[in-house]
């Protein structure tokens, strides 16, 4: 596993996870230690389109969206140690435990999603993750996630 990278910018992401614009929701990927912890980053802009009903007058980031933040940065730290760079993996979730809202993420905040495994292995299809999303310091969210990886047939 020394070979693998210990970040991903959003190209690296896209040949990960399937995810594409609305829905994919992180910018890099830092700190990548593959099997073990991940952060990833979300610039959050006005120019997304929850923002257009999250609240015209009041933009808020919906917290679903910042659970599914975390779980892209969680895939591609899996993805990673899977070796799955350009094999499709699809990731499902199986539960979404201890879920808290801490704090507002609005427009122009930066969100760090700390992801680490609780669970997993390579080759294994669960993975269990502890996730807290952060904005200057502060706990936005946090949840305890569990996902199943669709490991493509070779």
């Amino acid at each position: 596993m020394t070979d693998l990278p210990t970040s991903a910018d959003i190209d690296l992401i896209k040949r990960i996870i399937p995810h594409r614009y609305p829905f994919l929701l992180i910018d890099k990927v830092e700190d990548i230690v593959p099997g073990t912890s991940a952060t990833g980053i979300k610039n959050v802009t006005f120019n997304e389109p929850h923002f257009q009903g999250h609240f015209p007058s009041t933009p808020i980031m919906p917290g679903v969206m910042i659970i599914e933040a975390m779980a892209q940065t969680a895939s591609v730290m899996v993805g990673i140690t899977m070796g799955m760079i350009d094999k499709e993996l699809l990731v499902y979730f199986m539960g979404i435990d201890g879920c808290k809202f801490r704090r507002k993420v609005v427009p122009g905040d930066v969100l760090r999603m700390e992801v680490t495994v609780t669970r997993g292995r390579p080759g294994g299809k669960v993975w269990k993750l502890k996730g807290v999303a952060t904005v200057d310091g502060e706990v936005a969210a946090e949840a305890e996630l569990t996902a199943m990886m669709d490991i493509p047939k070779a």
